[in-house]
Formats: structure tokens, sequence, C-alpha cells
């Protein structure tokens, strides 16, 4: 029984997440994206985190989205798995010199 158990849920976390799939974190603070560029493979997740004292912020991908996202306030986080190869532009709405892009490449 105890196999099956581990089987089942070694099976349903495959199900879930790519082999290899990995998070990245890019840190919001000081009115910037850090890192602005990622690179990932498909399948991987990045991780936004306001890590500002006061300042409210959001990650929007034009190209994908047709209205701007809610907002992100201090202490507050939003993830995105990329699924699709390609070159992902966002900024963020309130402050749109604040920008970066994502690189989704193919797995081998």
């Amino acid at each position: 029984m105890r196999k099956i158990l581990v089987l089942i849920i070694v099976s349903l976390s495959l199900c879930q997440f790519p082999v290899g799939a990995k998070e990245v974190v890019v840190e919001i603070y000081k009115r910037k994206f850090t890192p602005k560029d990622v690179y990932l493979n498909v399948g991987d997740t990045v991780i936004w985190k306001n890590i500002e004292k006061r300042q409210y912020h959001n990650v929007w991908f034009k190209q994908l989205n047709k209205e701007e996202p809610d907002y992100l306030f201090p202490g507050e986080s939003y993830s995105k798995t990329f699924n699709d190869a390609g070159e992902f532009n966002y900024e963020c709405g309130p402050h749109p010199k604040m920008k970066g892009v994502i690189f989704v490449k193919k797995n081998k």
C-alpha cells in the first residue's frame, strides 16, 4: 500500500511540473525589475515579488492581456508559468518606464 501511495504522489507531481522546471524570482524594488531580462525553458515559472516599502506595481504583458492586471502591493507576489517558447515583453502599468523581457526557449 505504501509503494502505491508513493507512486501516486510522484505521478501527480510530475504531471504538475515538467521535469527540471525551475522558478526564477524577479524582485520589484526602487521602480526596477531585477533581473530585467530572464532566460527560461518552456515550463519554467517566474515569480515577481514586490519588495518596496510603500509603492504598488504590476506585471503587464500587453501583448497577451488586453486589460491592465491588478496591482501588487508591498509584500505581494505574482507568478506565471511559461508554456510556450518566445520573447515576452512586460512593463509596470503605473510606471511604464519599468520594463523587462522573458526569453523562453524550447527544452531540448
